[in-house]
């Protein structure tokens, strides 16, 4: 198929003919309507929303806003808004006013998609302050509505009837668009400053949709569970490879419900950040740590078959009939009940946002739940590489995909080209130009590519942290490695311009309590269980065991117990779950001087 026949909107309704009444979108503990949308509805919903919006005025290009959390009307709004050729702005529901707003000014919005009612009172203050936008369509149908003009229940506009010329004007726009019409622009949430404005066009999603074709397992019909925000590039184009590729989205309004949903949803994928599988492994290995002795031995036993079976299916071990027959036993006795509890069906996990610990990875692989990690950006239309089935290279995010390049360039920094990568940031040509080396996309980030052609993430050469000794540190290979301990829910190292480097850590409380109770541990309150010398004194014993493989320098000799998370609401993450780590240094200014007093 050429490229063009790869429109999202052409693809979404070729599907929709073809798969009628099978299931294409789920809400998850939704209600009627929403708990199922078969794919003739889909497109039924989905060209009246359009119609709306070109009944609205909105010209060709304008911008419509998602401010919302995962749900079926989510995607049907966005695909609504694509078949009018707009460009859709989505906005992480958990922004701040302020965040919003500059969103919205930035991009010039004229109509905002909200869900729950704290979605839509702060899109009705966004309207008072913001000049571009018109129109606000309502998702949730118990919101109760002010008493204004523009203001609609979406469920209405799709029940509402529409003139003729709205019919013409949108079977005009679906004729005339081209790939090179703008999709979205993604704000990048930044860990500094000021967010900008990814602008990915149609032959940015319609290529990665065609690559991923290439590479992965998914079929007609296939469950996937959408529980990482759609606000982020990594969800939302996982949504549009699902759709055009038929199948089955189930929306998962809470990310905190997720261990429940997979049980319900049984998802044969479903996008990760590798956060999920450090909770996953850890509360794993707090259970074997627990165990009767026997029981420990027989899971380091089918373990250790595991990774021997995982590499005979990479074509790096000799396949014997005696190791089969072991892999059998052992998947019968341990690895079946842990995939139970994955939902029991699972193909493969795309895994991306951050380093996964080789450890982490070696384990899903050993109990034959494949978690193909890779290796991308906003700017990219999320993946440039990946893992894939046939070749999953621990510590690795996989092989460029088929139409995309990558090279290293000044200090290693990852360079990358093809036509997944962006248009440009919206509104600032002079820091799109700085992005920008012959064609070649900078990433900031650095790596190294093995003879097979693997790329390996060695650090953030932004967030290189250097010390007084003049040692370079990486932080997240760090934290990666400290956060696979069950005891540890956050961790943010610190080291720059420091003689050693110590960290903040956020213990996981349940799991604490849990052990402190064990060892009859007595407290009156959180700081007072924190304080405890036997605590601290198992958190030390904790961290020379995580930190075992990394250099003297690298190795956290101090640190923190801290009563809080870090919090959106609190400015310490971004809605991507990255550290703030200026705002955090600064918050913990007072803890990280106590830890180098002399």
């Amino acid at each position: 198929m050429s490229l063009e026949q790869y429109h999202v909107t052409r693809l979404i309704k070729k599907q929709s003919h073809e798969m009628g009444d099978a299931i294409a979108l789920e809400g998850f503990e939704m209600a009627a309507p929403w708990h199922q949308v078969s794919w003739q509805d889909f497109e039924r919903i989905s060209t009246q929303i359009a119609l709306a919006l070109i009944h609205f005025d909105l010209e060709v290009q304008d911008r419509t806003v998602i401010l919302s959390q995962n749900c079926p009307q989510w995607t049907c709004a966005d695909v609504a808004s694509l078949k009018s050729r707009l460009s859709v702005v989505p906005i992480y529901p958990t922004s701040t006013f302020e965040q919003a707003k500059y969103i919205v000014d930035d991009a010039s919005a004229k109509l905002v998609f909200v869900g729950d009612a704290g979605n839509y009172k702060m899109a009705c203050e966004l309207a008072g302050q913001c000049e571009s936008i018109t129109h606000i369509v309502v998702f949730d149908k118990s919101v109760q509505l002010q008493d204004k003009p523009n203001h609609y229940y979406l469920d209405d506009l799709i029940e509402n009837t529409y003139s003729s010329n709205d019919l013409i004007e949108l079977n005009q726009r679906l004729d005339d668009a081209t790939l090179d019409d703008l999709l979205t622009i993604i704000y990048t949430s930044g860990t500094t400053g000021d967010p900008k404005g990814v602008m990915l066009d149609h032959r940015n999603i319609a290529s990665m949709v065609r690559q991923h074709d290439q590479l992965l397992p998914f079929t007609s019909g296939d469950v996937s569970l959408a529980f990482l925000p759609l606000s982020h590039v990594f969800e939302r184009g996982w949504t549009f490879y699902v759709l055009c590729r038929g199948g089955h989205n189930v929306y998962l309004q809470n990310p905190m419900a997720v261990k429940e949903a997979i049980v319900e949803v049984r998802p044969h994928t479903l996008c990760v950040v590798p956060r999920f599988l450090e909770k996953v492994y850890s509360a794993v290995q707090d259970k074997v740590i627990k165990a009767p002795e026997l029981r420990q031995r027989m899971f380091t036993w089918a373990m250790s078959v595991g990774h021997k079976q995982s590499e005979v299916g990479q074509g790096r071990h000799k396949a014997s009939l005696g190791l089969s027959l072991q892999w059998k036993l052992a998947d019968k006795l341990v690895f079946s009940k842990l995939k139970q509890v994955l939902g029991g069906r699972l193909k493969f996990m795309p895994v991306g946002g951050a380093a996964l610990d080789p450890n982490v990875s070696a384990f899903f692989q050993g109990i034959d739940v494949p978690v193909l990690c890779g290796y991308g950006m906003t700017e990219t239309t999320a993946t440039a590489t990946c893992n894939t089935l046939a070749n999953r290279v621990p510590g690795s995010n996989g092989q460029v995909l088929p139409d995309v390049e990558i090279k290293l360039g000044k200090d290693n920094e990852i360079l990358v080209r093809g036509d997944t990568v962006m248009r440009g940031y919206y509104n600032r040509p002079e820091e799109t130009a700085a992005t920008f080396e012959d064609g070649w996309l900078k990433t900031g980030d650095a790596g190294r590519i093995d003879e097979q052609g693997n790329l390996f993430i060695t650090d953030r050469i932004k967030e290189l942290m250097k010390t007084s000794n003049g040692k370079y540190i990486a932080p997240q290979r760090v934290e990666g490695k400290v956060g696979c301990c069950p005891l540890i829910e956050q961790v943010a190292i610190v080291a720059d311009g420091k003689n050693y480097v110590s960290a903040l850590i956020v213990p996981a409380f349940e799991v604490l309590e849990s052990w402190a109770k064990g060892q009859g541990i007595h407290y009156e309150s959180p700081m007072d269980l924190l304080r405890n010398p036997r605590v601290i004194e198992h958190y030390e014993q904790q961290l020379v065991e995580l930190q075992s493989d990394l250099a003297g320098f690298e190795k956290i000799k101090k640190f923190t117990l801290l009563p809080e998370a870090f919090s959106m609401e609190a400015g310490l993450i971004t809605p991507t779950m990255k550290l703030r780590r200026k705002v955090i240094y600064n918050k913990y200014s007072r803890e990280i001087d106590k830890m180098y007093a002399r």
